[in-house]
């Protein structure tokens, strides 16, 4: 028998509430006062409903020897790296005793510099910073003092301003992989789709896509490029297509910061009759579920995210047992998965 599908609906059921307020409260509306906010957190963690199926609700509430608390601003979905990533972090960091609680941060706590109502220090014993990219912000929990593990940072900190261990998916030698390949090929116009400037990972690609075209003695052209602020690909789905469709002319490739974007310039590029990989070739990042199920199947990166998440999770435990040893940027192997999107690069 097929299990259920879990809604906010389900939620809302459970708790009295209306599905209006469970949505806001997951999406961290400020509207929501914190408490029903929590009872609406616990109780996603419970029905296993989407990126919360992650969590074990008996390690979220059970008393045992310590505490991790998990800061975001943009709680992982199923189709991003982090949700499987929180799978083998949330894992190892029970087998070790320690609770896990989530705090996702409102947008008005990041800018006006405040921690959650729900975050008291004296009780947190770690952190675990997922989705938290804005530098001030980094610097605030920087200055608490707390044993921190950043999964991903922002784009523009440097790692000596942080006292905080960092671990990232490795970025430039893939990136550099695909363009490479890209051109080894006979592809010699190939932009970048992604704001270089969300984070340290999309910043990486960034570089490995640019060394690639350096080392082929390829000009740079911004003008093939689709580099705007990250919201604008995520609010609008307008935005993109228009700036695809006011190209003075497509290049012959497409490296997108992740596969979100690459499946958005996909379909924006059917919808102008625009071929994939015919016309034009398109890469991804994150190797998504997404990526294997859209025709084409799209080129990407595969990123070990379940091992990611347990390599996350023990550093911050070896931090937790020496505070003093030096602090380590850790970039996990990654691998270039080449499908259809790119027509035949054999």
């Amino acid at each position: 028998m097929k299990k259920e599908k879990i809604t906010a609906q389900h939620i809302a059921d459970s708790l009295g509430l209306s599905r209006n307020t469970v949505s806001k409260a997951l999406n961290g509306s400020e509207t929501i006062p914190q408490e029903t906010r929590n009872k609406v957190i616990k109780k996603a963690v419970e029905l296993k409903y989407k990126q919360f199926a992650y969590v074990d609700i008996e390690n979220l509430t059970a008393k045992n020897t310590g505490n991790i608390a998990l800061l975001t601003s943009n709680m992982p979905n199923k189709s991003h790296f982090g949700s499987s990533l929180l799978g083998g972090l949330e894992k190892k960091i029970s087998s070790e005793g320690y609770n896990l609680s989530i705090h996702i941060l409102r947008e008005t706590e990041v800018d006006k510099l405040e921690l959650p109502n729900n975050f008291e220090t004296k009780n947190v014993d770690g952190i675990i910073c997922i989705e938290l990219f804005d530098k001030q912000y980094s610097k605030l929990i920087n200055e608490l003092k707390i044993p921190t593990i950043y999964i991903d940072s922002a784009a523009d900190i440097l790692y000596s301003e942080l006292n905080a261990d960092i671990i990232l998916m490795e970025n430039e030698h893939s990136t550099y992989s695909l363009t490479k390949k890209l051109i080894d090929h006979g592809h010699q116009k190939i932009g970048f789709v992604g704001d270089y400037n969300h984070c340290r990972s999309f910043n990486e690609r960034w570089v490995g896509f640019k060394r690639a075209l350096s080392d082929s003695n390829i000009e740079f052209n911004l003008s093939h490029c689709i580099v705007g602020y990250d919201r604008y690909f995520a609010a609008d789905s307008n935005w993109l297509e228009e700036q695809l469709v006011n190209m003075e002319s497509l290049p012959a490739a497409l490296i997108c910061a992740n596969d979100f974007i690459a499946i958005s310039v996909m379909k924006a590029l059917k919808n102008n009759n625009i071929k994939v990989p015919d016309d034009i070739a398109v890469c991804g990042f994150d190797d998504s579920a997404e990526s294997r199920i859209i025709e084409p199947h799209l080129t990407t990166v595969h990123i070990f995210n379940n091992e990611m998440g347990i390599i996350a999770a023990e550093m911050l435990l070896s931090r937790l047992k020496n505070p003093s040893k030096p602090f380590q940027i850790t970039h996990v192997k990654t691998e270039p998965i080449f499908r259809e999107s790119t027509g035949n690069l054999q």
